[in-house]
């Protein structure tokens, strides 16, 4: 059997808060190589009480990786063999695995989508049943999991310089898409040689808001394949898009929610002219008639929406 080349999170193969495009590979690998990443989440403050497993590097990650910027610990990142400014990078995401057996919770005061309505900070340790997939809320309820990884992205372009991993931007990052789980695929475009991906900011659960400003946040194994698709194979790709195996995804990423909602739209209105050969126009009423627009996440500064497209109505 095969051993899949794998990436650790440790200090040495981590970057905490930011993305960079000047960051130098952890890992390469060949366009459509699978391979394993393993992930890393939250400070010192949210570390459990004695009884849970703490993945051993996150606490050296907390004594010697400093934060540069407010955001995510994430791992990466992974070069991919003749990837090129202007290309497409495919992400699949071949499978998702809890780390721990815990995960947390925080309400911060001055955030999240009612900023003003709770002013004590309130910090939750939340156990995780990996057999059953299941995590024990406080008041008992017993909340299905459903893991996938907030953060996925490539560097961005250089002249932006670093960037906090918080905002989702055009290079992907702090998407907090939960329809990317297992069976799905991210496209991406590809800015610097390389492509230089990264993940991190583990869910094992999160409804579409994320309101509260965390999800059930931990530490996650995710198997992936990244898939190159050069410049000229297809239609050039300026903004991250999704796909799972019965709908096409659009998104829009902005600070103000109806520019998110014009943002995945039009996108929506490109990729059905791509996919099914529409007019601007029938795309338009399609989108009106069967095409759902869903709330993403209204907490990273940069809100989200995420446009759902049922492949079936375009044949498949």
């Amino acid at each position: 059997m095969t051993t899949l080349p794998h990436l650790a999170a440790s200090v040495d193969t981590c970057h905490w808060g930011y993305f960079d495009a000047t960051l130098s590979p952890a890992l390469t690998v060949r366009s459509g190589q699978r391979f394993t990443v393993a992930t890393v989440s939250g400070g010192a403050a949210v570390l459990p009480p004695a009884g849970f497993h703490v993945p051993p590097e996150l606490p050296d990650i907390h004594a010697r990786l400093p934060m540069l910027m407010p955001g995510h610990i994430l791992t990466g990142p992974v070069a991919v063999h003749g990837a090129m400014p202007g290309d497409m990078l495919e992400v699949r995401i071949i499978d998702v695995q809890l780390r721990q057996d815990w995960g947390y919770n925080v309400i911060r005061p001055l955030a999240g989508t009612l900023p003003d309505d709770f002013p004590a900070l309130r910090q939750l340790n939340i156990p995780l049943d990996r057999t059953r997939l299941v995590a024990r809320l406080p008041w008992g309820l017993d909340l299905p999991l459903h893991p996938f990884f907030g953060v996925m992205g490539v560097a961005p372009p250089p002249a932006w310089g670093r960037i906090s991993s918080i905002q989702p931007r055009a290079h992907g990052g702090n998407l907090d898409n939960k329809e990317l789980g297992p069976g799905s695929s991210l496209y991406l475009p590809v800015h610097v040689a390389g492509a230089l991906f990264s993940c991190g900011d583990g869910h094992g659960a999160q409804g579409d808001g994320e309101v509260c400003v965390t999800a059930i946040e931990t530490a996650l194994l995710g198997t992936f394949e990244l898939v190159l698709h050069p410049r000229g194979d297809g239609p050039a790709l300026a903004y991250p898009r999704g796909e799972t195996p019965t709908h096409w995804i659009t998104m829009g990423m902005d600070p103000d929610l109806d520019r998110c909602m014009e943002i995945a739209l039009r996108d929506m209105i490109v990729l059905l002219g791509e996919k099914a050969g529409l007019s601007r126009e029938d795309a338009y009423t399609l989108c009106s008639l069967a095409v759902d627009f869903r709330i993403t996440q209204t907490v990273n500064g940069h809100k989200g929406v995420h446009g759902m497209l049922r492949k079936a109505l375009i044949g498949g």
